[in-house]
């Protein structure tokens, strides 16, 4: 039975070959060379994970050197098929005509039973060990996981999407195709809101809209950071950079019009333009008053709108902040006083900008 059935394998009958296996089983089902013709004949069917699956279970089951060493030859060759699969792939991303422009590629949140067949394929693809590949998969929020062209990013994108790894990659130009304008200050939230606002060119200028525009709001807090004297070692004065504060920033997206109005506690101009006065003028602390009303604000704001409002801008930005120095001239579109530049800033116009993508991307 053997010889017939390689015979038909080697002439790729496929169906004479299917014929004979099922014989095969019911004459003699725990023949050793039974289980190699089955992996033998999905590997020619191209039928590759069933075909690995089997030869490992020859390898683990079956005591028979010369079935073994075909077995582990089967595997072999599995191995170098995939290989030049994924090298193809590969090519034909990197061909793309925007192939060479920067990307950024990201893993999704994956909760519950489906980690462990997600952290196999992160393992698989990206060729780690299972724990390390457990300890990168995010369980809340994404991560962003390499940055680099995006033919490269758009074949691991599809590599481990394949492999049960929730992932998505994006230009860097798709990220900031939108035009973001810094508010100053609303003039009016109802019927209908009006702010007063720079574009990114600093031109001052005034944009009206209906609440419904708004398709999803992005919050997030910004750390200020200060230099500080402390003591060191042995009692030896150095300086170091602590946070003292933070900055509200808040999003409003206006994808119909391809927009984002960002607004930030730092530079709203409450005594130009606070329709709500949640807090008197007359308060002796100035700067609990800015809070107050800010609060005020940014509630009123998210009760105008029906869409949801991501909040998850700490962990991401701890996570993506090393990545920042990579992005060569990511815009930040803020102007906060710091004494030096931070990546801060660049984090949150790249998680707000992936959010306005995501959005306009994905159907509802």
């Amino acid at each position: 039975m053997l010889e017939v059935v390689t015979a038909a394998l080697e002439n790729q009958d496929y169906r004479r070959a299917a014929e004979l296996i099922q014989q095969w089983q019911q004459q003699a089902p725990a023949d050793p060379w039974l289980k190699l013709c089955i992996g033998q004949y999905q590997e020619a069917r191209g039928q590759l994970t069933s075909a690995a699956k089997t030869y490992r279970q020859i390898l683990q089951k079956i005591p028979h050197a010369k079935v073994l060493a075909q077995a582990r030859q089967g595997l072999e060759r599995l191995s170098q098929r995939q290989s030049a699969q994924q090298e193809a792939a590969r090519n034909t991303a990197k061909a793309a005509a925007d192939g060479g422009e920067p990307g950024i590629l990201l893993l999704e949140p994956v909760q519950g039973a489906a980690r462990t067949a997600a952290a196999q394929g992160l393992a698989r693809v990206m060729q780690l060990d299972a724990y390390t590949a457990r300890m990168q998969l995010p369980g809340k929020g994404w991560r962003v996981y390499r940055v680099g062209s995006i033919g490269e990013l758009r074949y691991l994108e599809q590599a481990l999407q394949t492999a049960n790894t929730p992932a998505f990659c994006a230009k860097l130009a798709d990220v900031n195709q939108s035009q973001v304008f810094r508010v100053n200050f609303f003039r009016a939230v109802e019927p209908q809101a009006k702010v007063v606002c720079q574009s990114q060119s600093d031109q001052l200028g005034a944009i009206a809209f209906d609440w419904s525009e708004v398709s999803q709001c992005v919050v997030g807090m910004l750390p200020i950071f200060e230099q500080v004297i402390d003591l060191g070692p042995w009692g030896k004065l150095q300086r170091k950079e602590k946070t003292q504060d933070y900055a509200q920033v808040l999003d409003l997206h206006l994808h119909q019009r391809q927009s984002i109005l960002r607004l930030c506690d730092r530079a709203y101009e409450f005594h130009s333009g606070n329709p709500l006065n949640a807090v008197e003028n007359n308060s002796s602390d100035l700067q609990n008053t800015t809070r107050l009303r800010w609060n005020a604000l940014s509630q009123y704001i998210q009760n105008q709108i029906s869409g949801p409002v991501h909040s998850g801008f700490m962990p991401f930005a701890e996570g993506a902040i090393e990545y920042i120095d990579l992005l060569s001239d990511f815009p930040t579109h803020l102007n906060l006083l710091r004494l030096q530049p931070s990546n801060w800033d660049a984090a949150f116009q790249l998680y707000s900008g992936l959010h306005f993508l995501r959005h306009q991307t994905t159907p509802p």
